[in-house]
């Protein structure tokens, strides 16, 4: 009986520090977004030059480290998620966003808002650009039309019919790659939206892989092809000059504080 008192009381603490860390993530996403909204209208050249000035305040490693992770960065290929509601899947879909060079993530939240798993997501939420939606009952339509509207492709993962094969995928086209809830899969809504559906070939018993699973192998799968492709695949230097000063306010201690010295010494 003892032991399973703490096990519920471990399980309440993790599921504390899960939710503190989910709440603390989007605070600093939502502090950036404050701030590149300020700055928004800046031009390109003020971006790199409160760029080089921020890099005063990392060491020399994590700038190249910056500078290496950027160049594989893409916005070819998107990841939407719809109603997942395990906390490790999520945080599971981050690190392989991450791992593969994928910068945004669409999280449809009709009915669950996952947190964060540190211990699976291993920081990979701090490189990101997480894009939630939540304010309305249903919000797949919207998404994924707003999706398509930015010349994306919509490909669900299902084995509805008409359907391809992952490998025969085409991606000439930038594709934004749908993935349903751990129960049911992808709802009618977001099948409605689809302009192809795309199955993981398999060769057992068992019908589909996890969640996770599938999108670590289509996210690899398609991100090597994208690389081996002729397709314009990497970031525009606007784009790579936003995301770098994301991190820089994610990685230095008192950030703001050191932006706003700098814009009143420098504009």
């Amino acid at each position: 009986m003892l032991n399973s008192k703490l096990a519920l009381l471990l399980l309440k603490l993790l599921r504390n520090n899960f939710v503190s860390s989910e709440l603390e993530s989007r605070a600093k996403r939502r502090d950036f977004f404050l701030f590149m909204e300020k700055f928004q209208t800046y031009d390109y050249s003020t971006k790199q030059r409160l760029y080089r000035y921020l890099q005063d305040f990392m060491t020399a490693e994590r700038v190249q480290r910056f500078e290496e992770v950027i160049a594989q960065r893409t916005r070819h290929l998107c990841v939407v998620t719809e109603n997942l509601f395990q906390s490790h899947n999520a945080s599971a879909i981050m690190r392989s966003c991450d791992c593969t060079g994928v910068q945004d993530i669409h999280a449809i939240e009709n009915d669950f808002n996952p947190s964060v798993n540190v211990e699976i997501a291993m920081g990979s939420e701090k490189w990101l650009d997480l894009h939630h939606y939540s304010e309305q009952e249903n919000n797949t339509t919207k998404t994924l039309q707003s999706l398509k509207n930015k010349g994306y492709k919509i490909v669900c993962t299902s084995l509805r019919e008409p359907y391809c094969d992952l490998e025969e995928l085409p991606v000439d086209q930038k594709i934004a790659l749908v993935f349903g809830t751990e129960l049911s899969g992808l709802t009618e809504e977001a099948l409605a939206q689809a302009d192809i559906c795309m199955k993981i070939p398999m060769v057992g018993f068992t019908e589909s892989y996890n969640v996770s699973v599938s999108a670590a192998i289509s996210l690899y799968t398609l991100t090597q092809k994208i690389r081996q492709s002729t397709v314009a695949w990497q970031l525009s230097d606007e784009e790579k000059i936003d995301i770098l000063l994301n991190w820089c306010h994610r990685s230095i201690r008192a950030a703001d504080e050191v932006i706003e010295h700098w814009t009143q010494r420098e504009l």
